[in-house]
């Protein structure tokens, strides 16, 4: 029927105008900044750089390989390698980025980039009230302010960080048991036993002689 869908959507104005007054749930309009929705898990804003532990420089899990750079549509990430390496999460020495930046002015917030990272370095944030009067530097973010606790990302994005973190320790656990085999000597193998000598032979009798006729 023409028409049909306008209808629907006037009806469904209507249920919840009129409902409003009698039933909370139909109250479809929060008073911001004063009242806020929770985020819902699966949003995403923009990036953001997953630290462990306390520090965020020695528990960067960026290794500066630049596949998000490289990946990235619109081109919105720049990164600068170190010159020495430092642990990672498994101790192994690797590089990190002395410049990470993100134009947020230019992020479309695809998500690609956290799709491509290898070592779960770069995740969505749910942050969204980020305007500013400087168009230009304000929406610059740079590495100390990309830079988030793994903490922060289990208390945004619950579900998926617990299946990062799982991974994430089970990796380590194989690595750190490939690397205790490696360090233990291998056990020496038993001696063989000594050869059983042979049974000695009883002494034959000589042949006997007739004498001659």
């Amino acid at each position: 029927m023409l028409g049909e869908g306008i209808v629907k959507g006037l009806a469904e104005t209507a249920r919840n105008f009129i409902g409003s007054y009698v039933e909370e749930e139909r109250l479809t309009t929060v008073e911001y900044p004063e009242e806020r929705l929770p985020a819902k898990e699966a949003a995403r804003n923009f990036p953001f750089l997953v630290f462990d532990g306390d520090d965020p420089h020695a528990g960067l899990r960026c290794v500066a390989c630049q596949i998000c750079e490289k990946e990235c549509p619109p081109q919105c990430i720049y990164i600068e390698k170190s010159k020495d390496k430092k642990p990672d999460y498994v101790d192994k020495p690797q590089l990190y980025p002395t410049i990470f930046d993100i134009d947020l002015s230019v992020c479309m917030s695809c998500q690609i980039c956290v799709e491509v990272c290898p070592f779960e370095a770069i995740k969505m944030d749910t942050e969204f009230e980020l305007s500013n009067t400087d168009r230009f530097e304000g929406l610059l973010a740079r590495k100390a302010g990309l830079a988030k606790s793994n903490d922060y990302y289990r208390q945004i994005h619950p579900t998926e960080a617990a299946d990062v973190d799982a991974r994430l320790a089970a990796e380590k656990a194989k690595v750190e048991a490939k690397a205790k085999a490696a360090a233990t000597p291998p056990a020496s193998a038993p001696a063989p036993p000594a050869p059983v000598p042979p049974a000695s032979k009883a002494a034959e009798p000589a042949p006997r002689r007739d004498p001659p006729a």
